[in-house]
């Protein structure tokens, strides 16, 4: 089992930033591919971004790419999303994940953290 807690949400103006953290206990991250998928109220959960267990191949949703960056250190056993530029858009409760394999779909993922809130003012 790996019991995943994320961290770092909060209320931000648009254009600025947050990080992300999610820990892992149980097991070794460095066993899994991780990622971040959010959703917002009213919609179905949506894929953000997602990195392999190394760390050297990353994958962006097209609404994040170029403000939203992955990263994962292993030996922290720990994942982030730094989050730029933000937009009202982006609000939402964000969740991290880890599965044996490194994909877009939610069905990739066997564990999944509570998730923290972002939320974008305008």
């Amino acid at each position: 089992q790996v019991q995943l807690v994320e961290s770092g949400g909060g209320l931000v103006q648009a254009g600025g930033s947050l990080r992300l953290s999610c820990e892992a206990s149980g097991r070794t991250l460095s066993n899994y591919a991780m990622g971040w998928f959010r959703q917002a109220p009213g919609k179905e959960r949506e894929f953000v971004a997602t990195i392999n267990w190394s760390g050297g191949d990353t994958y962006y949703a097209d609404s994040v790419k170029g403000r939203f960056t992955i990263s994962r250190d292993n030996a922290k056993n720990t994942v982030y999303l730094q989050m730029n530029s933000l937009k009202p858009e982006d609000t939402a409760v964000y969740y991290c994940a880890a599965g044996p394999r490194y994909g877009i779909s939610p069905h990739a993922y066997a564990y999944w953290g509570q998730g923290t809130q972002v939320t974008v003012s305008s």
